[in-house]
């Protein structure tokens, strides 16, 4: 038995262990969020729909520029529109969600490695190789659902796997919470990222062991249909006010039609190979410890499940992820707390085969003594390396990316008195003029349309996106830049 010396060590030391962890990830995704403006068509189209929200003050049916949008349910615009209803409008305020889910998913991980039996080195590793991750990081400091997507679907994994040790009424909470999450989220593909995993584990579990274990099965079923109810309330509601269409916008176009390629104007369609392309990148700057530590721990999957458990998160979300139509790498996002325990798991084998040469002459007998200054040292520069990413490079990008000096002169026109319209706008510019310019312009759709909006007064101006410039009888009246795009203010 520990003397209380020693336990209140232990507490202490524990404590320090994930307090430096959540200060280096509250570091890493919370310095300088707001220090840029909106920038990229997921930032613009998404701020702009929860600005519209908080606009109009309808929480159930989603609107972009005026119009339904119902590609994912609202859970991060509901957070959006109330961090701007609390804290003004800002880009901070509409990245702050996304953070927060962030930093959650990192403390989450950690704590229930610890609860998973593994040591407390494993669990800080696992924990900061996940926030430093490059694809993770970017995100979690973005406007998007994908952040809360990742959070849902780490608390419903998690959770499973910690039932399967030892079912308790607080993993059946957190299972729920999580499957509230992510279908909030990102509607069946919230229910699919963590069901695909817990399907594979399951199977593979039960061949394993020969025998079906039926309550292994029900259990996580009937959890997930609690954890479905919160979904299940907004789109009863959503079926009040825009009847079934609007649900099958949500359910099949948006989800179903997207996985089967049926839905064509959702676009990112690319082919099945595109996610192996995209592996070299996936896990960055922490690929090799990943793909390394799939490899060398694969002999233990048969009788290690916990090592099993996170192998399968990442191959089962992979294979779904490829058998897909639409495809994108900020799909991959769910994959990375799997990614960051493997990783951490394998950095250890790797310390404990250094602590081994400790006393070899050579080079790598330095290495092996040095080995937590040289970790230490790497740590430091990717931290550093992404902090000043955040505090010079994503500011210096708005020259070239953000639609604030395009929102700006419309907002100038508009002082002096001139109606300005955006002629068959984009996602990225309806959102981003709707979160700058706090109000909802008018849209024009058809030649027709501005034909007569412009010869309705001399003054009247419309935005419009072009690979080339228009021509007569419209005249140029200033030409805008935002990125590749050209943005030509015309009138007659």
């Amino acid at each position: 038995m520990l003397k209380a010396p020693a336990l209140s060590g232990c507490l202490n030391s524990m404590s320090r262990a994930a307090t430096s962890l959540f200060l280096l990830a509250a570091l890493l995704f919370f310095f300088a969020l707001g220090n840029h403006q909106l920038q990229g068509s997921t930032e613009a189209r998404v701020a702009g729909i929860a600005m519209e929200m908080h606009l109009d003050d309808d929480w159930v049916t989603p609107r972009l520029f005026g119009e339904p949008f119902l590609e994912k349910p609202p859970l991060s615009l509901w957070l959006d529109a109330g961090a701007m209803r609390v804290f003004g409008v800002s880009p901070w305020a509409v990245r702050l969600a996304s953070a927060v889910a962030g930093l959650l998913s990192v403390m989450l991980l950690y704590g229930m490695l610890r609860r998973f039996g593994r040591p407390k080195a494993v669990a800080w590793t696992a924990g900061i190789l996940l926030a430093t991750m490059a694809s993770y990081w970017s995100n979690v400091r973005g406007v998007g659902e994908d952040a809360l997507l990742a959070l849902g679907v780490s608390m419903a994994l998690l959770a499973f796997f910690q039932a399967q040790r030892a079912s308790t009424p607080s993993s059946s909470l957190l299972f729920i919470a999580g499957i509230a999450i992510a279908t909030l989220s990102k509607g069946v593909l919230g229910l699919a990222m963590p069901g695909v995993v817990i399907f594979a584990y399951l199977l593979a579990d039960n061949l394993i062991d020969k025998r079906l274990k039926i309550g292994a099965w029900l259990r996580p079923g009937l959890l997930t249909a609690v954890g479905l109810i919160p979904l299940l309330i907004w789109l009863a509601v959503l079926y009040q006010r825009g009847g079934s269409h609007a649900v099958a916008e949500v359910l099949l176009t948006n989800s179903v039609g997207r996985f089967s390629g049926s839905f064509v104007e959702a676009g990112h369609y690319e082919p099945f190979y595109y996610y192996l392309a995209k592996l070299p990148e996936a896990f960055l700057p922490w690929n090799i410890l990943v793909y390394l530590g799939l490899w060398h721990l694969r002999k233990e999957l048969k009788t290690n499940r916990y090592l099993l458990f996170f192998s399968l998160w990442i191959v089962a979300q992979f294979i779904m992820l490829t058998l897909a139509s639409s495809k994108r790498t900020v799909y991959l996002m769910s994959m990375t707390p799997a990614a960051a325990v493997i990783a951490a798991e394998y950095a250890r084998v790797l310390f404990d085969r250094l602590r081994a040469h400790e006393n070899a002459s050579r080079f790598i007998g330095k290495v092996a003594r040095h080995r937590q200054a040289i970790a230490a040292g790497l740590l430091t520069v990717v931290i550093g390396s992404y902090l000043g990413a955040a505090q010079w490079a994503l500011p210096n990008a708005d020259k070239e990316l953000s639609f604030l000096p395009l929102t700006e002169h419309i907002q100038t026109l508009q002082a002096n008195g001139q109606q300005v319209a955006l002629f068959q706008a984009n996602e990225r510019v309806g959102g981003a003029s709707v979160f700058y310019t706090q109000r909802v312009l008018k849209g024009l759709d058809t030649d027709a349309q501005l034909h007569d909006f412009l010869s309705a007064s001399p003054s009247n101006v419309a935005v419009i996106s072009a690979d080339s410039e228009p021509v007569a009888p419209l005249k140029v009246l200033k030409t805008m830049m935002v990125g590749r795009q050209a943005y030509y203010f015309v009138g007659y």
